[in-house]
C-alpha cells in the first residue's frame, strides 16, 4: 500500500512540475536577441575556456565550435579531414572574408610578427614542431587558447601546454596590405604531419 501511495504522490509531483514549466515562458525563442547572444557567449566561453567580451567576434567562435572534432588529414580541405593551414585558410575566408595562402610558412609571410603577450583574438600563432621551419599554424582565441587542426583533429589548445609552449615560434597579425588586396593563392601544404 505504501508503494502505491508513494507512486501516486510521485506521479502528481511530476505532473505538477511539468504544468508549472509549461506555463512559464522560458524558451530561447522568447528571449531578446541581446539575451540570446549573451547566452551564446556564456556557452561558448565555457566550452572553449575563453572569456568572451562584448567586442568578441561571435562568428569566429561559432566557426571554431562547428569544426571542433573534424579529423586531421594531411592535405585535407574538408569536413572529412583537414590540416592546420587549410583550417586557418577556411576560417579566414568564412569569418574575415580574407583569402590567405595555403601553407603555414606562406601564411607567416603575410603577417606582422606579434609577441605572445600581445596576441589578440583572431591573430595567428605559428609553431616550429620538430623542424627549423614553421610547420604548424592556429588561430588565437584569447586567454592563451588557440584553435587549430592538430593530429587529433580540430581542437582548442593552450599556448601554456608544455608541448605547444616548447614549439611556439611567434604570433602574427595579418598585414594591412593583405587585408586590402590579396594577389594570389599558394597550393603548397604543410610539411609536418605530426602537428
Amino acid at each position: 500500500m505504501k508503494k502505491i501511495t508513494l507512486a501516486i504522490v510521485l506521479l502528481f509531483s511530476v505532473l505538477a512540475s511539468q504544468a508549472q514549466t509549461a506555463s512559464t515562458p522560458n524558451t530561447t525563442a522568447d528571449k531578446a536577441p541581446d539575451e540570446q547572444e549573451s547566452l551564446a557567449k556564456t556557452y561558448l566561453s565555457q566550452i572553449m575556456g575563453v572569456a568572451l567580451s562584448a567586442t568578441s567576434n561571435m562568428k569566429l567562435f561559432h566557426f571554431v565550435y562547428d569544426w571542433i572534432g573534424t579529423p586531421y588529414h594531411f592535405g585535407g580541405e574538408s569536413r572529412r579531414g583537414i590540416d592546420c593551414s587549410a583550417f586557418t585558410k577556411e576560417l579566414y575566408s568564412e569569418v574575415f572574408n580574407l583569402d590567405i595562402k595555403r601553407s603555414s610558412r606562406d601564411i607567416f609571410s603575410m603577417v606582422n610578427p606579434v609577441g605572445k603577450d600581445d596576441l589578440k583574438e583572431g591573430d595567428l600563432v605559428f609553431f616550429k614542431i620538430h623542424s627549423r621551419r614553421i610547420s604548424h599554424v592556429g588561430i588565437y582565441l584569447g586567454n592563451g587558447r588557440f584553435a587549430h587542426a592538430s593530429s587529433k583533429g580540430v581542437a582548442i589548445s593552450s599556448l601554456d601546454d608544455n608541448y605547444y609552449s616548447r614549439y611556439f615560434y611567434k604570433g602574427g597579425r595579418l598585414l594591412a596590405s593583405f587585408k586590402n588586396e590579396f594577389t594570389g593563392s599558394a597550393t603548397e601544404t604543410d610539411d609536418d604531419k605530426n602537428n
